[in-house]
């Protein structure tokens, strides 16, 4: 079967005539070779100790809401947190403990396979390390390596219950103490996981007297303190998202991580850092609810019928299995923008929003795929499904909601679309094993217009004879003269309302773009990709109609959108060839009882 391949590409990650061509997760044939053996095997080793446990018990943890202790003893022994979570500045000359994202997001997609609450506990434990680890405070951060050595968690204490996490407000506040050495800490806190039992909790507040962004401050306290009052879990869930309150709380100086506006950039850099893995949690829920949706349907007969000879399942299935695979194409590529970021070259600032609000909102259109066809199986007690139909909902709006992700991405389409720099090259795939330092000196959060993107059409070029890679070129670049000919102007530019549907046709170009690039890097089948872009039409189309139906779309607006209503090229041949693969997916795994 052709395959899209770049002459600079790596190894190929796909295995042609493999049931979806080898590129959905399963664990009893899990590999990554692109680790180093000894981090695979912990990975290895976290798998099995999940399949030992078993669905059951996994089931009845989450249904009595059960604290995932046994999960922390065992990534401890193995070492996880430790190796995967401490930067290589911090790790006592440890070579085997760095901040690599390679494994990082590896871990992501596993622990979400299983259930969000194992994934969450270490997300959040990521982000509470974001402000320590960007710190010149060393003793802080030694004490963090050494508590991520005990296989402690950390937490991370920014939003508030007034004001959500609205930085520019809060009410959590740090009085000087009358000596002039330390401060007293008082407020609360709301939302913030692990909050019941984080080694050091990176809480963000301001300091009593001083006004504007000069006030801000970041300090690490201790949930086992006695001036650290545990309210409740404010969640139904497995999962402790914690509500406290501080109390006359003291901070000495060797608590404080930040002061001034090196607080708030703490603040926005630590989200760059943790909303990026969100995209990946959502892959591996998917994955794991394919198997069990394609499984189920395959084996039942319906008016006798296999279910999956129905023509609307098949259509279900086949979209869903080119949805996820766009996913997983675009959030892997999308690695390699982060760990060659530098100052100088920032464009993974468009790529993280888009990881996490992109791939986690079509999560949730593959879980409704499958659920559209397995009915009422999804909600029974002894289904893996059950979780993930509800699990797969919190992750749009998780770390900045989807309309504050969307409003960031929007910041960027001048630039990617208009100022696209051609002596910049796309970055070649980052595997090697390594330390992402600059993630830690991201610097100040401003400046996004000012970044600059390599021509998006080069991603496209080599795959110009995919019909509809061509024909979503064609949509591309009349979108691009849309903007020339009919962009907002006046109050449109203030309806948000009206730009955020202009915002999801814009984020489909550079979504293709990445979703290209590694098509090239691993060999996908271009029967795969042509699929995949034959999904990516009709969202075109289908927001261009939502653009056409805006009260505030102008004439000129509303012709255009008409215009770029357009059906994908149709080939029954190409579209049986990728069915078939996904339903080859049937029976392959199976969680243990």
């Amino acid at each position: 079967m052709e395959s899209a391949t770049s002459p600079d590409a790596p190894a190929t990650a796909i295995a042609p005539g493999t049931p979806g061509d080898g590129l959905i997760l399963n664990p009893n044939s899990f590999s990554a070779p692109h680790l180093e053996p000894a981090d695979e095997q912990r990975l290895k080793n976290m798998i099995e100790w999940f399949e030992a446990r078993g669905k059951k018990q996994l089931k009845d943890d989450d249904r009595t809401q059960h604290w995932y202790s046994e999960f922390l003893e065992m990534q401890a022994a193995e070492g996880i947190f430790a190796s995967f979570l401490t930067p290589a500045r911090d790790n006592g000359g440890d070579e085997s403990r760095r901040w690599d994202t390679q494994r990082i997001c590896t871990f992501n997609e596993l622990s979400a396979f299983y259930g969000l609450p194992y994934w969450y506990t270490w997300q959040v434990t990521i982000l509470g390390l974001g402000p320590i680890f960007q710190s010149e405070n060393v003793a802080a951060r030694e004490r963090a390596a050494d508590e991520l050595a005990d296989g402690s968690i950390f937490a991370f204490g920014l939003s508030e219950r007034e004001h959500g996490a609205d930085i520019y407000s809060t009410d959590m506040v740090l009085t000087p103490n009358e000596d002039g050495e330390g401060y007293s800490a008082s407020g609360g806190k709301y939302y913030i996981g692990n909050g019941n039992e984080a080694a050091m909790v990176s809480v963000f507040g301001r300091v009593d007297g001083i006004e504007g962004a000069e006030g801000y401050a970041f300090f690490a306290a201790d949930s086992q303190h006695d001036n650290y009052e545990l309210v409740r879990n404010v969640v139904n869930s497995q999962s402790y998202v914690s509500q406290f309150n501080l109390k006359d709380y003291p901070v000495e100086e060797a608590d404080v991580l930040h002061t001034g506006p090196g607080a708030f950039d703490a603040a926005l850099n630590t989200v760059n850092i943790g909303k990026f893995n969100l995209g990946f949690a959502s892959v591996g829920i998917c994955e794991h609810a394919l198997w069990e949706a394609i499984t189920h349907a395959d084996s039942r007969v319906l008016y006798g019928m296999k279910v999956t000879d129905f023509p609307h399942v098949k259509q279900a299935f086949t979209d869903a299995f080119a949805r996820l695979v766009a996913m997983k194409l675009f959030a892997y590529r999308s690695i390699d923008y982060f760990r060659t970021a530098s100052l100088e070259d920032r464009r993974y600032l468009l790529f993280n929003p888009l990881t996490k609000m992109k791939v986690t909102t079509e999560g949730e259109r593959v879980v409704d795929l499958l659920w559209d066809v397995i009915a009422a199986k999804g909600f029974e007690r002894d289904m893996w499904f059950e979780m993930a139909a509800r699990d797969i909902r919190a992750l749009p709006k998780l770390e900045g909601t989807v309309h504050v992700n969307m409003a960031l991405v929007l910041k960027f389409m001048g630039s990617y679309l208009f100022n696209a720099d051609p002596d910049l090259p796309a970055p070649d795939p980052a595997l090697e094993p390594g330390d992402d330092e600059f993630l830690f000196h991201q610097g100040p959060a401003r400046g996004l217009s000012k970044i600059r993107f390599s021509p998006w059409q080069d991603a496209f070029e080599p795959f110009s004879d995919v019909p509809n890679v061509a024909r979503f070129v064609g949509l591309a670049e009349s979108f691009k003269q849309f903007l020339v000919d009919a962009a907002p102007q006046g109050e449109q530019q203030k309806d948000l309302d009206y730009l955020l549907t202009l915002g999801e046709l814009f984020t489909l170009i550079p979504y293709g773009q990445l979703i290209c690039e590694q098509a090239a890097n691993i060999g996908l089948p271009l029967d795969t990709l042509d699929q995949i872009f034959d999904v990516l039409i009709r969202d075109f189309s289908a927001y261009a109609a939502e653009l056409h139906g805006k009260t505030s779309t102008t004439q000129a607006q509303g012709e255009w959108a008409l215009s770029a209503i357009t059906r994908p090229v149709v080939d029954d041949a190409r579209f049986n060839a990728v069915w078939e693969k996904t339903r080859a997916l049937a029976g392959g795994y199976e969680m243990r009882p």
